[in-house]
């Protein structure tokens, strides 16, 4: 067999190539699934274990030399076509092939619109990592060691250490500028989280999330109300009507969920709102005091308000969209829909 492969080596060496036809025939009668090179890896089965070794690499060899040759003159004929070609080849009557732009994602969209309106109210866009330690994650945020949010039902942990995760919320950002940044702190927290869930037309195990806090001297829950009611009119429409319901948040106290007036019927009821004219849109509260402490901030001189909301959420309710999962699958007949959108 080595004798075949050294004839054929030296066949490959003085093949003239002066055409592409020339080429593409080299490349039918060597490197093809029917050519000669391909039939010696087949015959390579049938070789003695002694000289297999041997064998091996001289055909590896082999290939590699016919594949560097077929490379090199394509992409001299490469070289010369483009070289030849000039604007006389160009027949300039032709009609002009359309520019087809594409658009922005929904997320994207409704990412900027939100980040947009609390801009304008004063808050500051702050950014973190999206691997977190514990204490950012979890414990500065006044977490329990016991609590369910730590369990690897709900967490993506690194490597099996429960030190290091991917954020579930971004909070964390929080209290990262908590740490850094002494108060007035009035800031917004958008990015992309993950929580160990299955994937279904409700539940994705990455999604995002904008989070806000503001915490300054003598803040009060009317503070956080008359904000988020107004982020609701400017996001949702003037007639738009918000209420809280008591809820729990172990960095909050007291905390609520955000409804917002159905903006689909207008708070009559419709198969979005399920019938009951409201829609939940995130989560809200007063800082508890001892993430304050937890954070270097005085909790008896400052207090805050925090919020949170799932970007998804409120893109699928102001679109009508059904199924989560047609935010990650890039099906282009879906995202075209949102093309008129900016």
């Amino acid at each position: 067999m080595l004798d075949k492969i050294k004839t054929i080596s030296e066949r490959i060496e003085a093949y003239t190539i002066e055409t592409k036809d020339q080429l593409e025939q080299f490349r039918l009668e060597f490197l093809s699934r029917k050519g000669e090179i391909t039939a010696l890896f087949d015959d390579f089965k049938t070789v003695a274990p002694d000289i297999k070794r041997a064998v091996g690499q001289e055909l590896n060899k082999l290939k590699v030399a016919a594949q560097n040759r077929f490379d090199s003159i394509q992409e001299q004929f490469e070289q010369s076509t483009d070289s030849k070609h000039t604007l006389r080849a160009t027949d300039l009557t032709l009609p002009v092939i359309p520019n087809q732009l594409g658009g922005k994602h929904p997320i994207s969209v409704v990412h900027d619109r939100i980040v947009e309106v609390f801009e304008r109210m004063g808050f500051n866009l702050s950014e973190g990592p999206e691997i977190e330690d514990d204490w950012h994650n979890f414990s500065a945020l006044n977490f329990p060691e016991n609590h369910p949010a730590r369990e690897m039902q709900d967490t993506f942990f690194i490597e099996k250490n429960p030190d290091v995760v991917l954020r579930t919320h971004t909070s964390s950002v929080q209290v990262r500028v908590m740490e850094n940044e002494k108060p007035p702190i009035r800031t917004i927290s958008p990015g992309r989280v993950y929580r160990n869930e299955a994937i279904s037309a409700r539940a994705h195990c990455m999604f995002h999330q904008i989070e806000g806090l503001y915490i300054d001297k003598q803040v009060s829950f009317s503070d956080l109300k008359n904000t988020l009611y107004h982020f609701a009119k400017e996001l949702f429409g003037a007639e738009t009507q918000i209420r809280f319901r008591p809820s729990y948040f172990p960095f909050t106290e007291p905390s609520a969920e955000i409804d917002v007036s159905c903006f689909i019927c207008n708070g009559k009821g419709c198969g979005v709102c399920k019938q009951s004219g409201w829609v939940e849109i995130g989560g809200a509260g007063m800082v508890d005091p001892n993430v304050l402490q937890n954070n270097g901030i005085d909790p008896k001189k400052y207090s805050g308000f925090a919020f949170g909301m799932g970007v998804e959420r409120i893109t699928m309710l102001k679109y009508q969209i059904k199924d989560l999962r047609l935010f990650t699958e890039n099906d282009i007949r879906f995202l075209r829909q949102f093309k008129h959108i900016q």
